[in-house]
């Protein structure tokens, strides 16, 4: 406590020892006896406390570094308060100075959290953005702006629904109101929209945000971008197809041969007897059915092997299973393998990539040959499961699949299959179609004994212009 000299008339204990200092060489000293010069040009403290004996109004709020002699810098936050008499003058000013040397380097340390926080989320690669419990956009970190397209100021406020295709705005309210009944979304596929109008596919991910007392302040999103998975897949399945082609090139040149082979002797015989009426108008019939024949073939194999759409439309899945044991029936009849068709005729129509799914059958077909090398029964069988889900199923008698691999057979690249003979691709993409339709692929299987595998494919599907794996 000072005097109006600003001499020290009281010195509490804890001073003394903080300041390492005797109670002697402390009362009756002048404030710049008592603290360093640098200190007292940093706070200006001897003004200070003379504007309070003038004005009779504290001052409050400053931190002063302190070190006393042969001790650690201290952190203190000091205030001057005068103590006014009867007749309001004031008489003495209290300095009281408050160590929050701890609380300061806890204080830095949280700075250095949050800007180590702040710069791993503008450093991450994938879209990191927070939302208010509406859904409405706060912050917009570096990746965001470089894959959307939109600065952060064009974002913030709006809600996270402006960026998204028409058609998946509202599930993602949906999953903002689910957010708050505490349910997790994990890689979720949604379509954000860019500043130039392209469409992107993102996996999202969304969690809540919660303050100390567990209530409810924001939502965290964090979005991958797929685009360039989604050229690799495509690359990928169309190298696939072309794969599966060469794998049925032997059958499908039988199949394109017989028809060019009736249709070649029918023309020597229309050279040969040119006057013969009734041979000329049967040898024509065979000639124009022959070439149908290949052309349709041919038809088939381009519409197999172009790239899909990435469009899904109403598909029969009887006809996308009849259209793809065209391409390789004979090949598997020429390999003594007998096909059982029991397909429902009552099947309902799905939502799906037609082509896709061609390729997924024309796979579990190539599978099933493999597994009976010399010969065997393929039974095709679709059904309902109740409302919700079609089925198909292939049934074979091969050599089927031991205990140790059945859990490894979806699994890029795996094959018991020689050297040079499988690629270990086929039920792995197989599995990626059937997971793009939100469907499913069980496999039962005893080795010796045959392979069972089961499709489900949901029959509720919106269509949308907008999905698609674009293979």
């Amino acid at each position: 406590m000072f005097d109006r000299n600003l001499r020290v008339i009281i010195a509490n204990k804890n001073f003394l020892e903080k300041s390492r200092r005797t109670e002697y060489e402390t009362i009756g000293k002048h404030v710049d006896e008592i603290f360093p010069s640098v200190i007292l040009q940093y706070t200006q403290l001897s003004e200070r406390i003379r504007t309070v004996f003038k004005g009779g109004v504290g001052d409050r709020g400053r931190e002063m570094y302190y070190r006393s002699p042969g001790l650690p810098t201290r952190v203190y936050y000091y205030n001057l308060t005068p103590l006014i008499d009867d007749q309001g003058i004031v008489e003495n000013v209290m300095l009281i100075m408050d160590d929050i040397t701890q609380q300061v380097s806890l204080r830095e340390k949280v700075r250095q959290t949050e800007r180590h926080l702040a710069s791993v989320v503008e450093s991450a690669n994938d879209i990191v953005t927070s939302l208010d419990p509406k859904g409405m956009i706060l912050t917009w970190n570096n990746a965001a702006e470089r894959i959307s397209g939109y600065i952060e100021r064009e974002l913030v406020s709006k809600p996270l629904t402006t960026i998204f295709v028409d058609a998946q705005k509202a599930t993602l309210v949906s999953i903002i109101e689910g957010l708050s009944k505490g349910k997790m979304v994990k890689h979720i596929e949604l379509g954000l929209i860019t500043k130039m109008g392209k469409i992107i596919p993102i996996s999202w991910s969304f969690a809540l945000m919660r303050d100390d007392a567990q209530m409810v302040v924001g939502i965290v999103g964090v979005g991958q971008d797929l685009s360039e998975r989604r050229e690799l897949e495509a690359q990928l399945f169309h190298s696939a197809k072309l794969a599966s082609l060469g794998v049925m090139a032997g059958g499908i040149a039988h199949e394109i041969r017989n028809p060019l082979g009736i249709s070649s002797a029918a023309a020597q015989l229309l050279l040969e007897y040119p006057e013969n009426e009734s041979l000329r108008k049967e040898c024509a019939q065979k000639i124009y059915s022959g070439i149908k024949r290949a052309s349709q073939i041919i038809e088939e194999l381009l519409k197999f092997s172009h790239p899909s759409k990435g469009q899904f439309e109403p598909t029969n899945i009887n006809d996308a299973v009849v259209e793809t044991l065209n391409l390789i029936e004979k090949q598997l009849v020429l390999t003594r393998i007998e096909i059982k068709k029991n397909l429902d005729s009552h099947i309902p129509v799905i939502t799906a990539e037609r082509n896709l799914l061609k390729q997924a059958f024309l796979n579990m077909l190539l599978n099933a040959a493999n597994a009976m090398p010399d010969g065997g029964i393929l039974t095709i069988t679709t059904e309902t499961d109740g409302k919700n889900s079609v089925m198909v199923i292939f049934k074979d008698t091969g050599r089927g699949i031991s205990a140790e691999n059945i859990d490894k057979i979806f699994d890029p690249f795996f094959t018991t299959m020689p050297v040079g003979k499988g690629t270990g691709l086929g039920l792995s993409i197989t599995y990626s179609i059937i997971k793009h339709h939100e469907g499913t692929i069980h496999v039962e299987s005893t080795a010796g004994k045959g392979t069972t595998f089961t499709i489900k494919l949901p029959i509720k599907k919106k269509i949308n212009s907008e999905e698609g794996c674009n293979v």
